[in-house]
């Protein structure tokens, strides 16, 4: 299925450049799909980023991302490991790594994901299997194309802690409390930091240069 994508007005307290329209971003949904041919399609997909597969117990959702979408992945990652480093936390950036769990018959590509408490446990690993490894911690979501809150049950199964949702308006940040996502204005992994730190951080990438701008990321961030 084919979307045309119209993003909204928005103002952030840097202002943010007027967003073009995204390219055609296409969806598939699949039914009945087995685990076998789940891992199959992972498989063969191995190295094409522009794919994020997500699969839970049989269906299975395909999505072609667009650059728009892994421009705001990237500088979303950039955030959390800039501030991390900031805040000498330790960590392991996943990326869109393909997770999957066959005992839950759960498998998900986040945007971004890090490690910070289970990061020495993953660290130098070439593979993560959910079904014995940790899940992260924390999982970027960029859905500026349709409601990802379809995922949420997904990563509750596997235990990832956090999400950062950005939905083309704002960043949202839901903490895991005990089976379902509730959301809050503060991050769970990088305490002190507010989901509008990260809105106007996000926006004020795409108008300034890089040195400039990691300015701005120490500037915000030490007020905390």
């Amino acid at each position: 299925m084919e979307l045309v994508l119209d993003f909204p007005k928005v103002e952030p307290r840097i202002k943010q450049p007027p967003v073009e329209k995204e390219r055609t971003v296409e969806r598939v949904y699949l039914q009945d799909v087995s685990w076998e041919t789940y891992r199959q399609i992972v498989e063969d997909q191995m190295g094409k980023r522009s794919l994020r597969l997500t699969y839970d117990d049989g269906d299975l959702e395909i999505m072609v991302v667009s650059y728009k979408h892994e421009n705001y992945s990237f500088t979303l990652g950039e955030i959390v490991s800039t501030i991390s480093d900031w805040l000498e936390l330790d960590f392991v950036a996943a990326g869109s790594t393909t997770f999957r769990g066959e005992k839950k018959k759960k498998g998900f590509e986040g945007d971004g994901s890090f490690y910070f408490k289970n990061a020495q446990v993953i660290r130098g690993k070439s593979e993560i299997d959910l079904n014995i490894d940790p899940s992260p911690e924390l999982v970027i979501e960029v859905d500026i194309t349709h409601g990802s809150l379809s995922k949420f049950s997904i990563l509750a199964a596997v235990g990832v802690e956090e999400i950062w949702r950005f939905d083309g308006e704002g960043m949202k940040f839901y903490r895991l409390q005990g089976e379902n996502y509730e959301e809050v204005t503060e991050s769970v992994c990088l305490r002190g930091v507010k989901s509008e730190t990260v809105t106007e951080l996000l926006f004020a990438a795409e108008e300034m240069k890089r040195s400039e701008w990691l300015k701005l990321v120490h500037k915000l961030i030490g007020k905390n």
